[in-house]
Formats: C-alpha cells, sequence, structure tokens
C-alpha cells in the first residue's frame, strides 16, 4: 500500500514540476485546458472548492502552496489525493500535516451568492477569493506565480498566470493538497451550523442532499443557510 501512496505522490508532484516548467501536462493535454504561458514559474498555488453539490451552507475554497520536499515531508504526504477518494482519518491526517508545513488560505460565497450568481460563478468566486488570501498572506510574487485551477475555467480578477485543469485535485499535488483543507475546513463549518440548525443533520451530512436531509427540508422548510434556488420542488419551499 505504501508503495502505491509513494507512486501516487511521485505523480501529483511530477505534473506540479512540469507545469512551472513548461505550463501545461507532463505527458499530454488530456483533461487540460492549455494557454501558453511563459516558462520558469517558482510557485505553483493549487486552488479547489468543495460544497458545489450542497443544499445549505457555502461553498468553500481552499489555495495552498506546497513546501520544497524533503523526505520526511514527502513521507508525512504520503496517501495525498484528491479529498473525493480519501476517508475520514486520511484526510483528517494530511489536513493536520498540510496545515504544519505548507502555506495556504480560504475562501468563500455564501449561500445567498450561490442563489444571487449560481454555483459556478459562485465556485470561481470563492477560489479566486482563496488565492486572493493567500497572496495577501504571503505576499506571492505575480511574475512567477501560477494559480493551479480545478476546472475548465480560469478565475476572475487575478494578477497570476493561470492553468485551468480539469479535474485538477486528481492531476496536481497542489490541488490536491487544497481539495483536502478545503473538505475539512468546509465540513467543520458545517459542524457548527448543525449546533445553530439542529434539525437537518448538518453533522452527518454536511448540507448534501441526503435522504434525511431532504426529509428534514420538506418537514421543517428551508432554514436560514439553505440555498433556496437548490431547494426549490422539495416541500415547504
Amino acid at each position: 500500500m505504501s508503495r502505491n501512496y509513494q507512486q501516487r505522490l511521485t505523480e501529483l508532484l511530477a505534473f506540479d514540476r512540469s507545469a512551472l516548467a513548461n505550463g501545461g501536462s507532463p505527458e499530454s493535454s488530456e483533461g487540460v485546458q492549455l494557454k501558453l504561458f511563459d516558462r520558469g514559474y517558482r510557485l505553483a498555488v493549487g486552488v479547489d472548492e468543495v460544497g458545489r453539490g450542497c443544499l445549505a451552507g457555502p461553498v468553500m475554497a481552499a489555495a495552498v502552496v506546497l513546501p520544497v520536499m524533503t523526505p520526511a515531508i514527502e513521507e508525512s504526504l504520503l496517501g495525498l489525493d484528491d479529498s473525493k477518494r480519501l476517508g475520514v482519518g486520511m484526510r483528517t491526517r494530511l489536513n493536520g500535516v498540510l496545515r504544519g508545513v505548507a502555506w495556504y488560505a480560504f475562501g468563500q460565497a455564501s449561500h445567498h451568492e450561490i442563489d444571487r450568481v449560481n454555483i459556478l460563478n459562485a465556485s470561481l468566486l470563492a477560489m479566486q477569493r482563496a488565492v486572493v488570501n493567500l497572496s495577501r498572506k504571503y505576499d506571492l510574487p505575480v511574475e512567477s506565480t501560477l494559480v493551479i485551477v480545478d476546472g475548465k475555467k480560469p478565475l476572475p480578477d487575478l494578477p497570476f498566470s493561470q492553468l485551468p485543469v480539469v479535474a485538477g485535485d486528481r492531476h496536481s499535488a497542489a490541488t490536491a493538497a487544497a481539495s483536502v483543507v478545503a473538505k475539512v475546513e468546509r465540513d467543520s463549518h458545517m459542524q457548527i451550523l448543525s449546533s445553530t440548525y439542529p434539525g437537518y443533520s448538518f453533522d452527518k451530512n454536511k448540507g448534501y442532499p441526503s435522504p434525511l436531509h431532504i426529509k428534514s427540508l420538506g418537514a421543517l422548510g428551508p432554514s436560514p443557510v439553505h440555498r433556496l434556488s437548490f431547494c426549490r420542488g422539495f416541500s415547504g419551499v
């Protein structure tokens, strides 16, 4: 198992190194929206969002810059992957490691913003805010920073070069890391909302449309943190 983890981490890190050197995929352009970049970037910022398919709560994004790899850091990051492929225990462990060794920042778009501008634009906005917050926190150099975006579209209003990558959290180490810390951060946020709005089991469903969540929504109607544009058609909405 550890050999598989090592191979997977090596693949993810190789993608980022190639993106920094060439602005493209290590082997092909499959799944990658290519753009002509200057070469010689120094910092790879991975950015990803979580919570697009939820009925309630914000869409949360994280932006991450991984540290220079040492044998000890590489060993601590074994298991890194798209957060959707990881169990709770692995996500929790990696989140702790990443918060100790990486640069990271968060951004979000509220349920109100999702209803107003739609989930795609809100997701792009959350990721843009995460990158802006990271840049302010660590003073990222504009000319030598490449932002690897999970998805097809570049982010609005950023001074940095961008590489949008379809399923970027399965290709790029920095973007996979962003998916992990974003997921854990949003899950924690939904735990807090569960205490405020206990009837919807947010601590269990994290805002996703589980059968119990849908049943509660029909019985209670939407809470103040539900996305009304997502809840149309349910009883009481």
